[in-house]
């Protein structure tokens, strides 16, 4: 790894530790062994030293584009950058770290030199970078229920999230959804606390590693709390959940989150019980940093400023600030101007700044500040694109297997591999895949599924994209349907006729009644980021196989469907028998005991 220090900063704190002990008229105070504490001596000299310029800008995250220039990082002590939709730092990941580099030099000339913060949102593998390994989403893995596969998984994103410049990562979410209305279920783990619970501590431990190290990253337990559980699925919008509740089933993922060290929580954009989650001092501050102990650092969503309450989220305990969008002067003037009238006081700001600090020290920033340029040659290895096939094998769930159609003989003498989602790796890797709202495109390095059953079939396989072909003399038809990319709000699924339903396209209904009704031999692979309403499909076919957004590696689904691997998963949610079933605030799981849902939570078949 490049190795520097900033010299401007050690000479400060010694001085300041001189300034100590003669103000004192005691001892000179002695470093304590351990490393946090000296990690809190450190924080307490440079704190001392700042200017209240110096600590709103520790406050600030901001794009690398649009919201500054270069010369910004520097004259407003920026103290986080962030990558978001937009133009990518550069060609390749050395221009990636390059153009970070950059911005780090410039944080490191101020009189201070305190490093920058890199962050991104590498949810399921460094996704924003065409050419990296994307693991299957929490909801896949939740459907693994292997808390040692999460830990691996984790543990290859945070080195090729490394990899291309980032020392943090908005991940994991740990999101507790009741309705599949919501268009970010499949950032989840699972509706159960407990198997999140368990997830969600191996994440953590995945990501962070021994913080310091050159391939480890922060990791952020988000979004605090309630994200999932909103009335009707709406994100961003009012969780009526009790305060009992909430502690009972949304909070424990937290707390164990916490409990492994996790460096930074994310609130949410959502209301509990009609107060902005952003302002809400009781659970952020009672709750999260004084009830479970967390100190580190509590980041704003988008906007989080302007949006949700100005001053007020910073009294409740927001740290900093993703001041994007034409927020940075808003956020840093209304700041200033809000501690100088005393509505914000000021050992609030110094709360918030140490917390900062604290994680930039843990990070091992002030020594090591830089990417580390040999890591670039392990992003997209076969190794780590192996771990991510087991992935995808073990996140698959068999719902159905009538007359054991599966597993299928590689001898097969002709299969039919019928959708467009069969022979796009952007389709079968769902939204925030390269871009925020995922692609529908082929991305680099990517196999798809229809790449992984024609190399592993022995005979003939072709490909019928929109079943007008009609192979009624295959053996078997592989017909792969599923839900189009969506992130956010824009996955949000309302009482209107939006993009995106509970039910399957006319058009992918069709793909399966085509073969079905020309006697073919039917298995249905549905790519979806929930549970989605097929219970009339999953009738007509002869084997139905939830496989979630599987990522890049979609070889692995022909490794189970041929039989050399097993099914493992089970399902992460309870399946919904009809569109009846969203008649209420929540889907078909344990809040509504009069719903039955088609499948339970749990269930899963293997040959």
């Amino acid at each position: 790894m490049i190795k520097t220090c900033s010299h401007t900063l050690y000479r400060i704190i010694v001085i300041a530790f001189c300034f100590y002990s003669l103000s004192s008229c005691k001892n000179v105070p002695t470093i304590p062994k351990s490393p946090d504490a000296t990690i809190e001596q450190k924080v307490d000299s440079l704190l001392a030293l700042m200017t209240l310029e110096e600590k709103i800008g520790q406050m600030s995250q901001v794009r690398h584009f649009d919201d500054i220039t270069d010369e910004d990082v520097s004259t407003k002590f920026i103290g986080s950058v962030i990558h978001t939709q937009g133009p990518t730092p550069g060609e390749d990941a050395f221009g990636w770290q390059a153009r970070f580099i950059t911005l780090q030099k410039r944080a490191l000339s101020t009189r201070l030199g305190i490093p920058l913060l890199f962050a991104v949102d590498a949810v399921h593998g460094q996704n924003t970078y065409d050419g990296a390994t994307i693991f299957p989403h929490n909801i896949g893995l939740g459907a693994t229920g292997n808390s040692k596969l999460v830990e691996e998984v984790a543990v290859i994103t945070a080195i090729e999230t490394q990899a291309t410049g980032f020392n943090w990562t908005f991940s994991p979410c740990i999101a507790i959804p009741y309705n599949e209305k919501w268009g970010r279920v499949y950032e989840a783990f699972s509706e159960s606390t407990a198997l999140t619970s368990k997830l969600a501590k191996a994440s953590v431990r995945g990501h962070q590693g021994r913080l310091s190290d050159n391939q480890t990253v922060m990791a952020t337990a988000k979004h605090y709390v309630g994200d999932g559980s909103t009335d009707f699925g709406t994100e961003g919008g009012n969780t009526s959940l009790t305060m009992e509740e909430v502690s009972k089933y949304l909070l424990p993922p937290y707390r164990e989150a916490v409990a492994a060290g996790v460096g930074a929580v994310m609130v949410s954009f959502n209301s509990i019980l009609d107060v902005s989650m952003h302002a809400h001092k009781e659970l952020i501050t009672d709750t999260l940093k004084i009830g479970m102990g967390f100190d580190g650092m509590v980041v704003s969503d988008w906007k989080g400023y302007s949006r949700f309450g100005a001053n007020a989220i910073i009294n409740a305990g927001v740290d900093m600030v993703m001041a994007v969008d034409g927020d940075l002067d808003v956020f840093q003037e209304g700041l200033k101007t809000g501690i100088e009238k005393g509505d914000v006081p000021l050992n609030r700001i110094d709360d918030a700044v140490k917390r900062i600090l604290r994680q930039k020290f843990r990070l091992g920033l002030f020594e090591n500040p830089f990417p580390d340029p040999g890591l670039i040659d392990k992003i997209g290895c076969q190794n780590y694109r192996d771990k991510a096939r087991q992935a995808v094998r073990e996140s698959l769930v068999l719902i159905k297997n009538e007359n054991s159609v599966l597993p299928i003989d590689k001898n097969t003498k002709k299969i039919v591999v019928v959708g467009e989602h069969a022979n796009s790796s952007g389709l079968q890797s769902g939204g925030w895949t390269i871009r925020w709202q995922g692609t529908h495109e082929n991305y680099r390095g990517a196999t798809t599924i229809l790449d992984g059953l024609q190399s592993k079939s022995e005979r003939l396989v072709v490909y019928d994209q929109t079943a007008t072909e009609k192979h009624s003399d295959a053996d078997v038809a592989i017909v792969v349907v599923g839900e189009t990319p969506y992130a956010e709000m824009l996955g949000d699924i309302g009482d209107g006729n939006g993009a995106h339903k509970l039910t399957l396209s006319d058009a992918h209904q069709n793909y399966i009644q085509t073969y079905t009704e020309m006697g073919v031999k039917t298995v249905v692979v549905l790519v979806s980021g929930r549970p989605l309403v097929v219970t009339d499909e999953i009738d007509k076919s002869d084997a139905f196989v939830a496989a979630w957004l599987p990522g890049s590696e979609g070889g692995g689904i022909a490794e189970v469907l041929f039989g050399d691997y097993d099914f493992k998963g089970k399902l992460p949610h309870s399946w919904p028998r009809s569109v009846e079933d969203f008649k209420g605030k929540y889907g078909p799981n344990f809040w509504d005991p009069s719903i039955s849902p088609l499948f339970k939570l749990g269930y899963g078949l293997n040959y």
